[in-house]
């Protein structure tokens, strides 16, 4: 029996024995409760921090295996021995390049494999084959070296470091010192420098973003509660249920059963925290008023286990159903982001049900020092108004009981012109130039190779075309608009063993009578401009034969795309059934769930419209990753119906007392402060992830961060205080509270 369910038994019948015996049994259950998640937290922290090493950043990662470019990309491995992560070099003069200029590249490029990137290893020992090739600009002012890494050993370490990171050092600074005497600027691009520029950027993140995140909440709450202690265990109920979360995710994704990437870890800290520091503040403001009204600490905790299980567990469960609607989305980031998450929600609960409530026991009263809640007793004595209180939101509940009609009118007005502006929103997908919000080397890299090769060489896109018919296709997709070139892949040249003499034509590489045709495109790699490109090439290929695959980097782009907009058609409308199921369940009513939901429609459309005038006019981003309203949406409408969740529940408490609609500004005026201070928590806990330096994350951070603040102050507030109580007892329909006088209903 849990120390809390004791509480439940009556002190004044039971022996004396027995009554003195109950305090020590309870005291010595919430001991052993919090030794246990000490325990958790030994183990889940650690855990948390190894997650790292099971990321998967790769976008190739997450594409289905059934979509075309995935398909492409495994047609296209059989022409390489294995598969390559590309780096390349490029070589840059202000003069036009001479011929001693190629001579001293071509010696810097044969003495290459032997550079040394790691004690003994050099880097001859992680390339699929020996950088040969010398690729001149038209312009004659540039050169490019592609270096083809093994993938699988690109993504190890060696020492603290990856041998991506290695390689790209390594290169870059025994480029500067060979090449630098003949006027040559070094430069490095292409997807291996993306992928070591990603890393950096969640390099890290369990620890940056934790810290961030967990400061600016411990400020929130000093100035809330005024108290040293108590912000201090809220945190730690939040930190240990990251800590259970990790054991779980860690488990899972070592065996297999999910991908955790960058952005899901950080979200997967941000969300528990946020989460779990919301369902701590909704306890201790009940515990706080319990303890006013009853001079027992076991007798407070008590009232307040059954005054908030039920809103805080309905709220856990609408944020975990939603999220595990993510299951049916077809990318597997966006799929596994899913259980993560709901695995930090559940995780966030039981920590808010459980640790804090045993250490709020344990410690009692003394935990809000200074401001100690002194027992005065119970009082029934409201205002004519029936509104009790003189704080700052009771004035506000007697403002809306008094204007309800325009109230909510005028906030449904705002809200929808506010969501007037969602057309601009961009989501057509982020350029390689785009996704970075700071400086670095990979987007740098591609700027310089863009002014002097078309933008699309660093992403070829990819077609497996039997021998006989590659020709004719070559020459189709050359003329297409958009296209830079085409052409067939060669054999790559066998080491001269004889004296020197002319290169030998170079010859195609024939694998299963199949060739491979390498497709260079005008726009540069995952832009919109890219994606219409990879349109047009899959158009003409699948017209010669439609069984022929168009894979690349843009093509990834554009399938990643195409299954961003399947999801929008089914995971979001699958996530508002749940969660009207949910609250139904919860309201017993149809009329309150639904108009939440359609609350929190309109608020997440505000959102959405004022974030585009943000990125755009603000932020100056120009577009936007086509997954980013997915994850707003779902965070949005499962954490945003929680504030409502937490006013509506405590409506329903009040209805029968109050007599009717005056509940509903009752519960206004009792839970406006926690429910603000824990939208204002959840806000600035979302906003660390502008932490890391990604233009996604700053995206999300900024939307859910925006989205809250909204739902906090407008929806739960305005609109559906002022709408409930403009409606009365229709609220409740078809349950007993919907009932006229004179039955067994409450009138309005």
């Amino acid at each position: 029996m849990s120390p809390l369910r004791r509480l439940d038994r009556p002190h004044s019948d039971a022996p004396a024995t027995r009554a003195n015996r109950t305090p020590r049994l309870v005291l010595l259950g919430n001991l052993i409760l919090v030794l246990l998640w000490l325990a958790a937290a030994g183990i889940g922290g650690p855990k948390l921090g190894q997650l790292s090493g099971l990321q998967e950043n790769d976008s190739t990662a997450f594409l289905a295996a059934s979509a075309e470019s995935s398909v492409a990309r495994e047609q296209a491995s059989a022409f390489s021995d294995s598969l390559t992560l590309p780096l390349f070099v490029v070589l840059t003069k202000d003069a036009d390049i001479s011929a001693d200029d190629l001579k001293a590249v071509g010696t810097y490029l044969g003495k290459l494999g032997e550079l040394k990137i790691h004690d003994g290893t050099t880097l001859s020992e992680v390339v699929t084959e020996a950088p040969a090739a010398l690729i001149p600009s038209e312009d004659k002012r540039a050169i490019l070296v592609p270096i083809a890494l093994d993938s699988d050993k690109a993504t190890k370490k060696l020492g603290e470091a990856s041998v991506t990171r290695l390689v790209i050092d390594a290169v870059q600074a025994d480029a500067t010192t060979q090449l630098s005497a003949s006027g040559f600027s070094v430069a490095t691009t292409g997807p291996a420098a993306y992928v070591a520029d990603f890393a950096k950027a969640f390099a890290g993140i369990d620890g940056i973003l934790l810290i961030v995140a967990l400061v600016v909440v411990f400020v929130i709450l000093v100035l809330v509660y005024r108290s040293p202690f108590l912000p201090i265990v809220v945190l730690l109920s939040a930190v240990f249920g990251l800590s259970a979360a990790g054991i779980v995710v860690y488990e899972l994704a070592k065996r297999g059963l999910l991908s955790v990437s960058g952005q899901s870890q950080g979200i997967l800290s941000i969300l528990v925290v946020g989460a779990a520091t919301d369902y701590a503040l909704l306890i201790v403001s009940r515990f706080r008023e319990e303890l006013t009204r009853t001079a027992s600490t076991f007798d407070a905790m008590k009232r307040t286990w059954r005054g908030t299980v039920e809103p805080i567990s309905a709220s856990a469960a609408t944020v975990i159903a939603g999220l595990l609607c993510l299951l049916l989305s077809d990318l597997g980031s966006t799929r596994s982001l899913g259980p993560i998450s709901a695995a930090g929600i559940v995780a966030a609960l039981l920590g808010a049900l459980t640790f804090l409530p045993a250490v709020l026991l344990l410690i009692g009263r003394r935990i809000f020092w200074p401001r100690i809640p002194r027992f005065v007793g119970t009082s029934d004595a409201v205002g004519d108004d029936g509104v009790d209180g003189t704080g700052l939101w009771a004035s506000i509940a007697r403002f809306v009981g008094r204007r309800a009609r325009p109230v909510w009118i005028g906030a449904t007005l705002l809200l929808l012109a506010c969501a007037a502006f969602v057309p601009q929103l961009k989501t057509d997908g982020l350029g390689n130039t785009e996704v970075f919000r700071v400086k670095v080397a990979s987007v740098e890299g591609e700027k310089v190779l863009a002014q002097h090769f078309p933008a699309g060489a660093a992403s070829p896109v990819t077609v497996v075309v039997p021998e006989a018919s590659s020709q004719a296709l070559v020459d189709k997709l050359a003329a297409l608009p958009g296209v830079a070139s085409a052409s067939i892949a060669t054999e790559k040249p066998a080491p001269q063993t004889g004296p020197p003499g002319p290169p030998a034509a170079p010859k195609t590489k024939v694998v299963d009578g199949k060739v491979l045709v390498n497709v260079t495109l005008d726009a540069e790699g995952q832009t919109r401009a890219a994606q219409d490109g990879v349109a047009a090439v899959r158009t003409a290929v699948h017209e010669a034969d439609p069984g022929l695959k168009v894979g690349g980097i843009a093509a990834q782009a554009l399938d990643t795309r195409l299954a961003n907009e399947r999801d929008v058609r089914t995971v979001l409308p699958a996530i508002i059934g749940v969660v009207f199921v949910v609250l139904v369940l919860l309201l017993r009513a149809l009329v309150a769930p639904l108009a939440l939901v359609v609350a929190n429609l309109l608020s997440f459309l505000a959102t959405l419209g004022v974030s585009a005038l943000v990125f755009e006019h603000v932020l100056g981003f120009k577009n936007s990753d086509p997954s980013t309203p997915i994850y707003a949406f779902v965070f949005l409408i499962a954490l945003g119906i929680d504030y409502s969740i937490f006013l509506m529940t405590r409506v329903r408490e009040e209805w029968p007392r109050a007599g009717g609609r005056v509940a509903v500004l009752r519960g206004l005026s009792v839970t406006g402060g926690v429910i603000t201070s824990a939208g204002v928590v959840l806000a600035a806990t979302f906003a660390a992830l502008f932490v890391i330096p990604l233009v996604f994350m700053a995206q999300i951070a900024f939307m859910v961060a925006f989205g809250v603040l909204i739902d906090t102050f407008i929806v739960r507030a305005l609109l559906v205080s002022g709408f409930f109580y403009d409606i009365g007892r229709w609220t409740w329909w078809p349950s007993r509270f919907a009932r006229p006088v004179g039955r067994r209903g409450i009138a309005a």
